[in-house]
């Protein structure tokens, strides 16, 4: 009954916050159309952060993740991945499109460019910029990583570790954290060890967290599976994090 409640509160904050400060903001990847959402502190040249939404694309978490970031002097600028006339309407198309950007990195990677060139257009200092994802978003704030994009740092938040294993091993420059709940079977004590590896061949400036009781997607409030401690530990150390990096 708790959480029942505690998920229509969230509801009717969620939806009452970003009526007051979220912007949509046009941008492309070639001639696909995206649209991605910017803090209302946006233009004040100040820190900023790149969030990557989870595989049905742009949704409450990460809405409500760049509110809470503008509170703590950070423009945030949520990525539209898959672009206009793409959002999938079911679990069954999210893991398809996802699928395709997971298969095809370079091409997560580029989307993920192109949000971050909007995100210094919109404000952010260009050397002062992370990215934070979550799921499918987690996944492609490591593609960021292994791509040595001009971030500081990312963060993963329960998000898909596997590379493919015919992929080499390269230098990581952005320093990461990764959140990982322990209960995630998609994530695979193998799995950790591959990525643990790549980290540490790359050079890698690197924390791994582990939360213990969690479930995969157990920091968005509308989840089955949210827990509500680990969640609130988890943002302070994303926060934390942010903290060392940006300011």
């Amino acid at each position: 009954m708790r959480k029942l409640w505690l998920m229509s509160t969230m509801l009717v904050v969620i939806t009452t916050t970003f009526a007051q400060g979220l912007k949509p903001i046009a941008y492309a990847d070639g001639t696909q159309e995206l649209i991605g959402y910017v803090t209302a502190n946006a233009g004040r040249q100040l820190p900023g952060v790149l969030i990557l939404p989870a595989w049905k694309g742009i949704d409450d978490e990460a809405k409500h993740a760049a509110i809470a970031l503008q509170k703590e002097g950070y423009i945030a600028f949520i990525a539209d991945i898959y672009g206009t006339g793409n959002i999938p309407a079911d679990n069954t198309g999210a893991a398809k499109i996802a699928g395709h950007y997971k298969n095809d990195y370079r091409a997560y990677q580029q989307r993920i460019t192109c949000a971050l060139d909007a995100l210094k257009k919109s404000g952010a200092v260009a050397d002062r910029i992370a990215v934070i994802g979550y799921c499918f978003g987690g996944t492609g704030a490591l593609e960021a990583a292994r791509a040595n994009l001009p971030v500081q740092g990312v963060v993963s938040i329960h998000g898909g570790l596997n590379k493919d294993s015919n992929r080499p091993n390269g230098k990581i420059k952005p320093k990461v954290l990764i959140e990982n709940p322990a209960e995630d079977k998609g994530v695979t004590p193998a799995i950790l060890d591959a990525l643990i590896k790549e980290l540490n061949d790359g050079d890698a400036d690197w924390q791994l967290i582990t939360y213990a009781h969690c479930g995969h997607t157990f920091t968005n409030p509308l989840s089955a599976e949210y827990n509500e401690r680990m969640a609130k530990r988890a943002w302070r150390h994303t926060l934390l994090f942010l903290e060392e990096l940006l300011k």
